[in-house]
């Protein structure tokens, strides 16, 4: 299973919509609650430039970019911890991701209900994230439980874990996510086995009308949403999902001259994905032959051979070394021949932190 966003948000707020757009899928996108019942899974190719430079370089028989998944999860009413809408059975969606792309509607629009009966966009990020509060505090009360126990036995690790429950509690309580709150990492890793919806990092989607994007100029209710987004260090992407819809099912020789023709630069979808990708705190190496040149995904942090083993378990196992080199020292002198005459491509052992845009070639013996 590769990296997950999930996209939640009330219902009618455009998640399916922008599934489509970013997918090519057909998820039905209905004018009523609940039209996605079970989660919808789409691999997602993240756009990289440096990928197509290096073909342009090696002249390989095929170029592979790297992927995200996002999950299109249905929406969230209010009560859903206590079983309302899809209750449990959509909280317990969000908690098999990694991270959460939560979409809110900045538009009107007759022909589109809201559950709510009115647009305000702050109110229905409040919604949201009560529902999620209240699951985790209804996880973190069970837990509280059954570590009582253990503690009243003696038990100085159930003690010190309780210490912490009751922390992200109280947290919880006072209307703050779990991801906010300042853990040790110790702590933290008490909690990650909770798998709390809070604690998840969180991007917000603005999806507004093609009015707003055509004119570029921000609406009221985009601005709440950016502002409520700094408050709380969070990251917006604004983006029209019907109008990305429309792009994303044009054929590709159409989709420049549409998208220039709006005075857009690029798709927002483009930045939707990049800000996925760096949310879940990912980076991008390549590996190239003349078979194929390849993006890879891996954690910021991530080991030379634990990059190897994301194009073999076996380069993993039997990792003696890596060629190492810079994308940006390739694109500047234009060939592996060149980097090596001016001394830019090294190697590296076991404790090499992968950087991104580095391009390996990896050693092996098994």
């Amino acid at each position: 299973m590769g990296f997950q966003c999930g996209i939640i948000g009330l219902p009618n707020v455009g998640k399916s919509t922008i599934f489509n757009a970013l997918t090519s899928n057909e998820v039905p996108a209905e004018n009523y609650p609940f039209c996605t019942v079970d989660p919808n899974i789409g691999v997602v190719e993240v756009p990289d430039a440096r990928l197509e430079r290096i073909a342009e370089i090696y002249q390989p028989d095929a170029a592979t970019p790297t992927t995200l998944q996002f999950v299109d999860i249905a929406g969230l009413v209010k009560g859903a911890s206590k079983g309302e809408g899809l209750g449990n059975q959509f909280l317990a969606q969000i908690q098999q991701t990694e991270a959460i792309a939560h979409v809110i509607r900045c538009f009107e629009a007759e022909n589109v209900t809201h559950i709510t009966g009115r647009i305000d966009p702050v109110d229905d990020i409040e919604t949201v994230n009560t529902e999620l509060y209240l699951r985790d505090m209804e996880t973190l009360e069970k837990r509280l439980e059954k570590t009582a126990k253990q503690a009243k036995t003696g038990d100085k690790g159930a003690r010190i874990q309780m210490d912490v429950y009751q922390k992200a509690y109280d947290h919880l309580s006072a209307g703050q996510p779990v991801r906010t709150l300042n853990l040790d990492e110790e702590e933290a890793g008490m909690l990650q086995p909770l798998f709390l919806l809070s604690a998840k990092k969180v991007l917000y989607v603005a999806n507004v009308s093609e009015g707003e994007i055509v004119s570029d100029e921000t609406s009221p209710y985009t601005e709440s949403v950016i502002q409520h987004a700094a408050d709380v260090d969070s990251e917006v992407v604004v983006i029209c999902g019907k109008l990305e819809q429309d792009i994303a099912q044009l054929p590709e020789d159409e989709k420049a001259e549409f998208i220039a023709e709006y005075g857009l630069k690029q798709p927002g979808l483009h930045k939707l994905i990049r800000a996925g990708y760096d949310l879940l705190h990912l980076i991008t190496f390549f590996t190239v032959n003349p078979n194929e040149a390849h993006a890879w995904t891996i954690r910021q942090g991530a080991t030379a051979p634990e990059a190897a083993g994301k194009v073999h378990t076996d380069f993993q196992r039997g990792f003696i070394k890596a060629d190492v080199y810079k994308f940006s020292d390739l694109d500047e002198y234009g060939s592996e021949k060149a980097l090596r005459e001016h001394g830019l491509l090294r190697q590296e052992g076991r404790d090499y932190v992968v950087q991104d845009g580095d391009v390996l070639f990896f050693r092996f013996n098994v």
